[in-house]
């Protein structure tokens, strides 16, 4: 009798032309090993490969040509050039340090999709020429019969021949951690592994035609968009550069002009340029990202990317999972709802012990209804010095805790057939008796009769929010197939509560007094979606509740359907509806943070402007994929997460404050020598300027990136530019001015008091007691504006100076380094400043209350302004005011 045959297409389409037609796979002996050879070497190895990565090379270069770098390569060879190697030594350094760690950081992040490779196994065991033979993975073909069992990973891609009671774990692929029964005809996807049972499969797809290949590509091909923080560098950069190149001209040809020769009006245009160039932003930056990072770690958010410390602060729309990150993920059925009425259990998660509530005949058919659910699961509690802890399926351990409560201990375990996704139920038989538990719309449709307010229960049930099962029973005499699962009497409904997570209400309130939008995405019914996002406050009176099977196909109207202020529930959505919500909500100016734990989330998580992984949970690939790491997976942690992020772009607008204002005082003497036609002599040269940035001001700057949250950083929508109108009138008018008016006027005085007259050239000693006078003025300046940025609303005298200790250390080193500049001789000599005298310093010291006076004047004024704006009478005389001087 000839062997039985089996048909699949997959293979037929693998194999050459001239096969298709027979295209016939021997189901019990499988493929020779003489075709599996051809096949083999016509097709490729079973291996997935991906788009290369740029060489490492590249990458590092690239952080080392980048504008800012550029810039800092001018201002090297510029100390280089006028004899100062230490000085250009140390730019370098910085140079190379900041792009080591940016080069680390990108060649760590970009590794996500290779680690798919990770996920399929060594060996598998195959039929070739009729017996079971152990071969290497990248030799499965299409076609090849594979043998599994429990334990087993998924090879390749496969399709069930025969199976028994077989459960896989997707949960790398889909992310949710319930076993999922597979039949005959059903497909495996590479990358799971076996739970339970065994089967024959057949293999469909290998290499880079698997879904996992197809996922590993979509992975790498998503674009992880640039974050705010690198577009504003990169724009303040180019500012800073055009700015500085355009003043760099203008004054070099003044110099020509001047009478000072071409090389030395190079130098002299360069010199403007470096006192333009923040030399100490990159570091600072870095350094502050840093801290950022650190501060997350210790609130349980592990950050892999540094600028995703301050995209998590630019946040406007978090797209979150429900289980396990807003829910508890702890299963526990709470109503029972049987033919004799309701039942109500109050129980404290996994413990057995509980007190129950309910009719007297209610409660009777308890114990049937527990006994029939726990014959059709796996899942169990135990316990341990901790507590009771489920093991298995958080749901079905929650099966066998109530059959606990209600005094029925676990049985022998029936033959079963297994939970499919088509069917929704998993079956049971045991002594003669079926019992059937799953979907309530799938189990009432196999029952004999259901009473009207059983089904009326179900929508009530899932309204408050329970994930609702429904179990039957029936006599069975005979083998168990799927004949036994019809003609069933109902026992009752099972409802189960996923508690909400504790702080989930606060953090979702921070949420929106930040201006942040939510959307709970999830694969589990509209109306259980519904009700945990009402009860825990994310769905508001305005909120929507949408269908993943009915999202719109136009990515703009699926953006203007989920952009709502009062919440939006997505349900039923699978890990391709996250991706698209992603790109959607980009489209309308958001930033987003997604969050996701499955291997499917991950062209999701890279898309997204920040990705946020599961760390108790997750796989590892969503975990490289992510910028973010959570390693309690709670929502709250996010929103932490979050107002440290907003902590540290205001820290990184305060110390561009500082710099700034360095700026301009650096700026002043150059403009005063081109304007005077060089009848003023410079007040400080180039060595003085990169002095200040490198040497004075690094400590203060470091030390602001450290300033801890305020009470505010919460409230309201953060600003959406680092550096805007209100920063720059800040740093350039009000704190730069100040220090440079006050650092030429000492210095001019100390010139006149010496006996300089206009035009004149002053003798060495003077002119190194007037440039040491206003180095001081600009450096004791720059001390009193480290305490005045650490705030854009409170004067110094109201902040309280403990709260961040570092700038006092950091303004301490800056007057030893001040002392150092002006009193080693060997260090005066060569920067060319000298020690000023008593008078200077006291001229010097004046730009300390100066700076803060001035800021303080500048802090109630724009606090004045800030408040009539709010008034709508003041407003409307503001605008008048205005318009009347147009």
């Amino acid at each position: 009798m000839p062997r039985p045959r089996v048909q699949f297409s997959e293979y037929a389409m693998a194999l050459g032309e001239d096969e298709r037609a027979a295209g016939r796979i021997d189901a019990d002996s499988g493929l020779t090993s003489r075709d599996a050879a051809a096949l083999l070497a016509r097709i490729g190895a079973n291996t997935v490969v991906f788009r290369s990565r740029a060489p490492a090379w590249r990458m590092m270069l690239a952080q080392l040509t980048h504008l800012l770098a550029l810039l800092l390569w001018v201002a090297a060879g510029l100390a280089l050039l006028a004899g100062t190697p230490a000085l250009a030594v140390a730019i370098v350094t910085i140079v190379l340090l900041n792009a080591a760690f940016a080069f680390a950081q990108e060649y760590r992040a970009d590794r996500s999709a290779e680690r798919l490779h990770m996920l399929i196994p060594a060996f598998a065991r195959v039929i070739r020429d009729g017996e079971v033979a152990e071969v290497p993975v990248e030799g499965l073909v299409p076609g090849d019969l594979v043998l599994l069992s429990a334990g087993d990973r998924v090879g390749a891609d496969l399709r069930v021949t025969s199976s028994a009671d077989l459960r896989l774990d997707e949960s790398i692929v889909t992310g949710e951690s319930v076993a999922v029964a597979r039949a005959a005809g059903e497909r495996l996807i590479g990358g799971t592994y076996v739970v339970q049972g065994e089967a024959r499969a057949v293999v469909v797809a290998t290499g880079g035609r698997t879904e996992l290949a197809g996922i590993g590509r979509l992975t790498a091909s998503a674009v992880r968009p640039a974050s705010p923080l690198t577009m504003e560098l990169r724009r303040v950069v180019r500012v800073v550069a055009a700015i500085a190149g355009a003043v760099a001209i203008g004054l070099g040809a003044v110099a020509i002009l001047l009478g000072l020769g071409p090389l030395g009006a190079a130098i002299f245009a360069i010199g403007v340029a470096v006192a333009l160039v923040p030399e100490g932003l990159l570091p600072t930056v870095t350094l502050s990202l840093a801290r950022g990072a650190e501060k997350m770690a210790a609130r349980k958010a592990l950050v892999r990317r540094l600028d995703a410390v301050e995209t998590l602060g630019a946040t406007t729309f978090i797209c979150t999972d429900k289980t396990g990150t807003v829910t508890q993920n702890r299963m526990n059925v709470v109503d029972v709802i049987t033919v004799a009425g309701r039942v109500v259990v109050h129980g404290d998660g996994y413990n057995p012990a509980a007190r129950i509530e309910g009719p007297d005949a209610a409660i009777a058919l308890l114990p049937d209804v527990a006994r029939a659910a726990l014959r059709c699961v796996s899942g169990r509690v135990v316990r341990t010095p901790d507590g009771w802890v489920a093991e298995g399926d958080p749901m079905e351990a929650a099966f066998h805790c109530l059959a606990l409560r209600v005094g029925v201990s676990a049985e022998a375990e029936g033959r079963r057939i297994a939970y499919s996704s088509d069917r929704m139920i998993s079956s049971s038989l045991d002594g003669g008796r079926v019992s059937v538990l799953g979907a309530p719309e799938a189990v009432l449709a196999r029952c004999r009769a259901v009473p009207d307010d059983l089904a009326g229960a179900v929508h009530e049930l899932a309204d408050a929010g329970r994930r609702v099962l429904a179990v039957g029973v029936r006599s069975w005499r005979g083998d168990p197939s799927h004949d036994m699962e019809i003609d069933l009497e109902l026992l009752g409904l099972l409802a189960l509560e996923d508690p909400p997570r504790e702080g989930i209400g606060e953090a979702l309130r921070k949420c929106r007094d930040a201006g942040i939008r939510i959307a709970l995405i999830t694969g589990d019914h509209p109306r259980t979606g519904a009700a945990i996002a009402r009860e825990v406050g994310l769905l508001g009176p305005g909120g929507v509740v949408l269908d993943g099977t009915d999202l719109p196909e136009d990515d703009a109207a699926l953006a203007d359907a989920i952009d709502r202020d009062d919440g939006v529930v997505v349900a039923r959505a699978t890990p391709a509806d996250k991706l698209r919500i992603a790109r959607a909500l980009r489209t309308h100016g958001h930033v987003v943070a997604m969050t996701g734990d499955g291997v499917n989330d991950a062209p999701a998580l890279r898309e997204a402007d920040v990705g946020v992984a599961m760390g108790a949970t997750g796989s590892d690939v969503a975990r490289e994929a992510a910028d973010v790491v959570l390693l309690d997976d709670h929502f709250a942690t996010i929103v932490a997460a979050v107002e440290l992020g907003r902590a540290t772009f205001q820290n990184v607008r305060r110390f561009l404050t500082y710099h700034l204002t360095d700026n301009v005082a650096e700026l002043a003497p150059f403009v005063v020598w081109a304007v005077t036609g060089g009848s003023v002599p410079l007040a400080i040269g180039v060595l003085q300027v990169i002095a200040l940035d490198i040497g004075s001001d690094m400590l203060p700057a470091l030390a602001l990136g450290a300033e801890p949250p305020r009470a505010e950083t919460m409230h309201g929508r953060r600003p959406r530019s680092i550096v805007d109108r209100a920063l720059l009138g800040r740093a350039l008018l009000v704190l730069g001015g100040t220090e440079a008016v006050v650092s030429m006027g000492a210095f001019a005085v100390v010139l006149v008091v010496g006996g300089w007259t206009w035009g004149a050239t002053p003798s060495p000693a003077l002119q190194a007691a007037a440039s040491g006078t206003a180095f001081a003025a600009i450096v004791l300046g720059q001390m009193a504006n480290a305490f005045a940025c650490r705030s854009t609303r409170l004067p110094v005298w109201r902040l309280d100076a403990r709260g961040n200790p570092a700038v006092l250390w950091a303004v301490a080193a800056q007057a030893v380094l001040l002392a150092a500049f002006l009193g080693l001789p060997l260090l005066a000599s060569l920067l060319g400043g000298g020690w000023p005298p008593p008078y200077g310093w006291a001229l010097a010291g004046a730009a300390i209350p100066a700076v803060l006076l001035i800021d303080a004047l500048h802090k109630r004024i724009a606090h004045r302004r800030r408040r009539t704006a709010h008034d709508g009478v003041g407003l409307r005389r503001l605008r008048w005011f205005r318009g009347a001087f147009r």
